[in-house]
């Protein structure tokens, strides 16, 4: 009971792959993961307009998106509302994108889904804004999170590393050491947790400084 009552409410899980990894799929993956990393970041806010006006010009929105975070923020500030719609596309495109990140730290070797699960597992719980969110507190979690940014500036240069060397495994041996799998994932998990305290705005309790569960 104790340790459920203690347990950071955001959390990431990977399965890890057993038998033999596909090595054509991890020698190609970065010409691989193109086309889901340009419908990424369309999603995610890139894109372009194609405009006409008397003159001629035509203008075409191709994509607007992205986190809801300013919108998110003032919301609760003035409002202490979290309208779900809003919740649900930012745990949407947040599945997303770490399904996207699991593939290319080669953690997993079927290619992301847009809308299903897969094996990469994020938990990201509702928040009831009036009873569980300080309404001040949107202003200046983002600020409160530095330490965080700091030490995952270095996590996230020893997981390029790890993948790596998890590269070359996969080639020679056809497996993921488990060690670095964890720590991939670990680091993944610990980015997530920041990720929700300080911009997704789910939770006000402050991310754990830990890799585990």
């Amino acid at each position: 009971m104790a340790e459920s009552s203690t347990a950071y409410p955001v959390g990431l899980s990977v399965d890890y792959p057993e038998g033999d990894r596909d090595r054509l799929s991890t020698f190609l993956r970065g010409f691989a993961a193109i086309p889901i990393l340009i419908i990424l970041g369309l999603l995610s806010g890139g894109g372009g307009n194609w405009t006409t006006d008397g003159g001629g010009q035509t203008r075409v929105n191709l994509a607007a998106g992205g986190i809801v975070v300013i919108p998110t923020a003032l919301m609760l500030v003035f409002r202490q509302k979290y309208p779900k719609w809003w919740f649900d596309w930012n745990l949407a495109l947040t599945k997303l994108i770490y399904r996207v990140g699991a593939y290319l730290a080669l953690l997993r070797d079927e290619y992301p889904s847009t809308d299903e699960e897969q094996a990469v597992h994020v938990t990201m719980p509702y928040p009831n804004a009036r009873e569980d969110l300080n309404r001040w507190l949107p202003l200046v979690k983002w600020l409160l999170a530095i330490p965080h940014y700091v030490v995952l500036a270095f996590l996230a240069i020893a997981a390029l590393v790890c993948v790596v060397i998890a590269w070359f495994a996969i080639l020679f041996t056809g497996r993921y050491p488990r060690s670095l799998f964890d720590f991939a994932v670990g680091v993944m998990r610990w980015a997530l947790r920041v990720e929700a305290y300080a911009f997704i705005l789910v939770t006000d309790r402050y991310p754990p400084f830990r890799l585990g569960e």
